[in-house]
């Protein structure tokens, strides 16, 4: 055996499909966390440089999110992150509705105290980001204490289907701030689903996340009508 083969034993090699698998989560993670705007376009030879692999791998990805439907194939060179009718939106938030109150629910008999502290962290961060006017590291916050209390129910089925939706849903968010910043009634949501979480009350907890749901997007609700009025009225007829 060669002496760099023995030296370099406690490192496995990289496949073409681990790659390919890595460009995929990261591209993932940033639709979750609305880093890409509804409409933006994408090219492969920017997306390759910029996490500095070859154009193959990132290809791979593009075509798989383009078959979740987070990513638009319009022609042979044309990449779009695929945006949400209003309608499909609301659409989505019903099913959001029962799918994470769901989790929501089973998160409330099994989180754990590190996972609770997980997300009052992350809701910290989040509010510090709001207050600072960081609309990307916001929204990162938002999907990691979203994230965290789905993934706490234990039901790994259901995250997976939770998480198909909020890819196409994530981009939205890129809308949030300061276009349609989330507002309540009362106090954040964030902290009613922490209270529910700690008195193991299921109910609680499933309710103040589907509030989490209806108020926190009604900015974004708005806007969407807004904008698709807008689109109506400069259409020529």
């Amino acid at each position: 055996m060669p002496e760099a083969a023995r030296v370099l034993d406690f490192v496995t090699p990289i496949g073409r499909e681990n790659l390919a698998g890595r460009v995929y989560d990261e591209l993932r993670t940033a639709l979750f966390e609305g880093r890409m705007r509804p409409g933006q376009r994408l090219k492969i030879r920017d997306l390759a440089a910029a996490m500095q692999v070859s154009e193959t791998p990132v290809r791979e990805a593009v075509v798989q999110l383009a078959r979740e439907r987070a990513l638009r194939l319009e022609a042979a060179r044309s990449i779009t992150v695929a945006g949400l009718s209003l309608e499909q939106y609301l659409e989505l938030r019903t099913i959001r509705l029962e799918l994470e109150g769901l989790a929501a629910e089973a998160a409330a008999l099994r989180i754990s105290p590190s996972e609770l502290e997980a997300l009052e962290r992350a809701h910290d961060t989040l509010s510090e980001a709001e207050e600072a006017g960081e609309p990307l590291a916001a929204n990162r916050a938002n999907w990691a204490f979203h994230h965290t209390l789905y993934a706490a129910a234990a039901m790994p089925e259901l995250l997976s289907i939770i998480e198909s939706i909020w890819l196409r849903n994530g981009p939205m968010h890129a809308f949030l701030y300061p276009d349609a910043r989330p507002a309540y009634p009362g106090r954040h949501r964030h902290l009613d689903i922490i209270e529910g979480l700690r008195a193991r009350d299921p109910k609680a907890t499933r309710a103040a996340l589907r509030a989490d749901l209806t108020e926190g997007g009604a900015n974004l609700v708005a806007l969407l009508g807004r904008m698709e009025r807008d689109a109506a009225w400069a259409t020529p007829t």
